[in-house]
């Protein structure tokens, strides 16, 4: 009887454990955007993968990141969506985009969705897939070597060095997924 219960549990579990090989599931999740509407993971991600981009008003490498994630935006199209989840920030964050022109879905107050993904400091960035996995995590990304002229630029100058690496990763994963 044992061997049945402890069976049971394991098939129950079992998708659930996700190995070091195998992607995460992507918790489903609801806020409300800038613009007043709700936005379900579970229903974004029926139509194409999504972008989840943590990010802050006062983030220097969240604004080197954008236009990268703006041109990934314009490249996809409706292959791809982009949803901005703001949080540590007391700064407007539709007056930031809008004033800088992107595209993105803003959804103020994503800090409960940052918690619940682990995300503790910003930019952070998940590719989701249409089976709600999570494909690319900026977290579990190998951070490059800054090369010494860069570095000596200071932050801004790492943060478009990083931010272009982080782009071309983003695309890999989107071109794999897609």
């Amino acid at each position: 009887m044992y061997r049945i219960h402890l069976l049971v549990i394991l098939l129950l579990a079992a998708p659930a454990m996700a190995t070091a090989d195998e992607p995460a599931p992507a918790p489903d999740w609801v806020l409300t955007s800038a613009d007043s509407r709700e936005v379900r993971l579970s229903e974004a991600v029926e139509e194409r993968p999504v972008i989840l981009f943590f990010w802050a008003t006062w983030c220097p490498f969240c604004k080197a990141l954008m236009p990268h994630l703006q041109s990934i935006e314009l490249e996809y199209g409706d292959r791809v969506e982009i949803l901005a989840l703001h949080f540590r920030d007391d700064n407007d964050p539709t007056a930031f985009i809008r004033e800088r022109g992107y595209a993105f879905t803003v959804l103020p107050d994503a800090g409960p969705v940052a918690e619940l993904y682990g995300v503790h400091g910003t930019p952070g960035v998940i590719v989701v897939d249409r089976q709600r996995v999570q494909r690319f995590n900026l977290y579990d990304f190998p951070r490059p070597s800054i090369p010494d002229a860069v570095g000596e630029r200071g932050r801004s100058a790492v943060a478009a060095y990083l931010a272009a690496h982080w782009a071309a990763a983003i695309r890999r994963e989107l071109d794999k997924t897609l």
